[in-house]
This record gives C-alpha cells, sequence and structure tokens, in this order.
C-alpha cells in the first residue's frame, strides 16, 4: 500500500521511533510504540559513532533483551489484534521496522512495514499539499460573524475540511483548548491526509487568518484561499451571543473544566486583546466577565466583545473581500448551497 493510500485510509499505524521523535510529529492514527526509548537511541547512537553500524546493533540487542523485549513484541501485538490491518514504521523502514516485524513474526503475528518509513509518509504529506494547491476542486470558503455558526455548518458538510479542528483551536483571541495545539508537523500531516480523504469537487474551508492560534496555514493554501469565492452566513446578534455562550462556557463547563479555571482562560484572553480594545473598554468587558461569573448570566460581557471587538474587525476585512461573495443566507441556506453536487 502507497504512502497516500495508508493516509487516505485511516490505517492504524504503529510508530517505532522513540518518543521524543513522535513528539515532533507523527499521523493521524498512528500510535507511538517504541523499539527503543530516548534514552537507549540515546546509548545506541553513542555505540555507533564509537564502532559503527554492528557497535550499534548489538548495544541495542543488549538494551533491549529478555522481559523488556517481550514486553515490546506483546505491545506490538496486541495493537496488531486490536486494529485490523495496521502497519508499522520507524525513521526510514530500515533496521527498526525489520526487527519489529522479525519478533512479531517469531509470535505469529504478520505486520507489513512502511518503506521508507516516516520520511516516505512525510513526504507524501508534504507534496500532497503542494499539489493540493492546483488542483481541479473548486473551493469555497464560508465566512461570517464570530458566533454566526460557521464550525457547525463545516461540521455537516461531506465535502469541507475543517482546519480548526485540526489545529485544535478555534481561530480567534479566545480560541484556544484546553487539549492544546499539535506540532506545525502534525498539523501538516494531518491536513494532508484529511485532503487526500476528500472525494468530492467541492472542498469548502473556513474562513481563516494565516494563523490559527500558533499554527499556520501552509502559505499557498492561504493564498488559494484568499482568491477563492466566499459564502457568507448571516446570523441575529442573539444566535450569536447564545452560540458563543454555549460554545465558549456552557460546554467547557458541561466538560469539567472548574468555573474558576474557566474565568481565568477567559480573563487570560481579554488581556490579550487589552491594547486593541483600550484601557476602558478592555476594563468594562473585564467587570462584566467577572459579573457573569457570579451571577451566571454571561450576555453582556460577549455583545460587549462582539460590539467593540469582533464585529468593527470583521466589517474592515469584509469590505475587501465583498467582491468575492457568491452566497448569503441562514445556516439551513447555506448548508444547502454547500452542500449542493453541482457547485
Amino acid at each position: 500500500m502507497t504512502p497516500n493510500a495508508l493516509l487516505a485510509n485511516d490505517v492504524p499505524l504503529i510508530d517505532l521511533r522513540a518518543p521524543g521523535e513522535f513528539a515532533r510529529g507523527a499521523f493521524p492514527g498512528s500510535v507511538n510504540l517504541p523499539l527503543l526509548t530516548d534514552a537507549e537511541r540515546h546509548e545506541v547512537g553513542l555505540a555507533h559513532k564509537r564502532g559503527g553500524a554492528g557497535a550499534a546493533i548489538a548495544k541495542g540487542h543488549e538494551l533491549v533483551c529478555g522481559a523488556v523485549r517481550a514486553e515490546r513484541t506483546r505491545a506490538w501485538a496486541e495493537f496488531a489484534g486490536s486494529r485490523s490491518g495496521c502497519w508499522l514504521y520507524c525513521w526510514r523502514g530500515g533496521l527498526r521496522s525489520r526487527t519489529a516485524q522479525s519478533w512479531l513474526r517469531e509470535e505469529g503475528v504478520t505486520v507489513p512495514r512502511v518503506a521508507g518509513g516516516y520520511k516516505a509518509l512525510r513526504r507524501a504529506c508534504l507534496d500532497a499539499l503542494e499539489e493540493a494547491v492546483g488542483d481541479a476542486k473548486r473551493w469555497l470558503v464560508l465566512a461570517g460573524r464570530t458566533g454566526s455558526g460557521k464550525t457547525r455548518v463545516i461540521g455537516r458538510l461531506a465535502n469541507a475540511v475543517d482546519l480548526e479542528g485540526l489545529a485544535c483551536h478555534r481561530g480567534s483571541a479566545f480560541g484556544a483548548r484546553p487539549v492544546g495545539q499539535p506540532t506545525p508537523v502534525a498539523f501538516e500531516n494531518a491536513l494532508a491526509a484529511a485532503y487526500l480523504k476528500h472525494d468530492a469537487s467541492t472542498l469548502v474551508l473556513e474562513d481563516e487568518s494565516r494563523t490559527i492560534g500558533r499554527l499556520a496555514l501552509p502559505a499557498a493554501w492561504h493564498e488559494r484561499m484568499g482568491a477563492a469565492p466566499l459564502v457568507l452566513l448571516e446570523a441575529t446578534t442573539e444566535e450569536r451571543v447564545g452560540n458563543i455562550r454555549s460554545e465558549y462556557v456552557e460546554e467547557p463547563l458541561a466538560g469539567g473544566v472548574p468555573p474558576d479555571d474557566l474565568h481565568a482562560r477567559l480573563a487570560g484572553s481579554l488581556d490579550r486583546i487589552r491594547k486593541r480594545l483600550g484601557g476602558d473598554r478592555h476594563a468594562r468587558v473585564g467587570a462584566a466577565l467577572d459579573e457573569a461569573f457570579r451571577t451566571g448570566s454571561h450576555e453582556a460581557w460577549i455583545r460587549l466583545l462582539l460590539d467593540w471587538y469582533y464585529d468593527p474587525m470583521y466589517d474592515y476585512q469584509l469590505a475587501a473581500k465583498r467582491r468575492r461573495v457568491v452566497f448569503q443566507g441562514g445556516m439551513a441556506a447555506v448548508t444547502d448551497y454547500l452542500s449542493a453536487p453541482t457547485l
């Protein structure tokens, strides 16, 4: 199976690299079950410097033997048994992959390895991202005021790629999520995999700046998005306030975030836009936020932020994009439009 097919078909992957390698970036569907720990890999590297490849291999077998070898082989076999059709890979698809395959075969388990390993999968991702910007698909960008429900529409569409979901960030000053964001490499890999799975003639993306939190979209992707037709999602102020309250307050609290922690998180986000708001407005929004956590009524601070921060910024940005608008309407109409197979 080619790297593209592995990524496009959500094939479960055993990543044999050391935890430090895995942490710098992996692929959707991969799990880190390393042949060598970071410390063991360091020792093997030192052995290689002193005595070459033979010494490194001998050191590896010395470090991973007996009960340690048995435990790591058992973990690979258990994963393979629970994930039908899984594959394994290391950095280049070489010694670590072949060693794991050999030990698994001794236990009666056969798992194919990715030819070229991580490097081949990563190259496939970079190629996919580069080729995407010149594809024959029609790209459409979904825009709308903060709180209009754009992410909800994206989630309903089979022909969309959810950039904020992949980035684990809502794309605004208040958009950080408790789980944190992936590494830039992992984000690029996830974006490429999502694109490779996309089989519609129209690609729908939410309107984003180049950066989503601390992650950046590929420059060519953002450039093409900046030239794509726009679809505007409209919503009343009341609907937007309700959506923001639900997404930023009610859902985190229902998910177990302590009220004091959520209050501190929102206050920290507010502090980051103090300069844009100005001192007086920042203080007034902060006071309304404090009051909200005392009373449970969050509408006031949300409305102030919409009036003083988000809507003026949106109006300014939309003025430069207005000529690209091809459709606008409420959630049902926009969803139907973007779902149409004849776009």
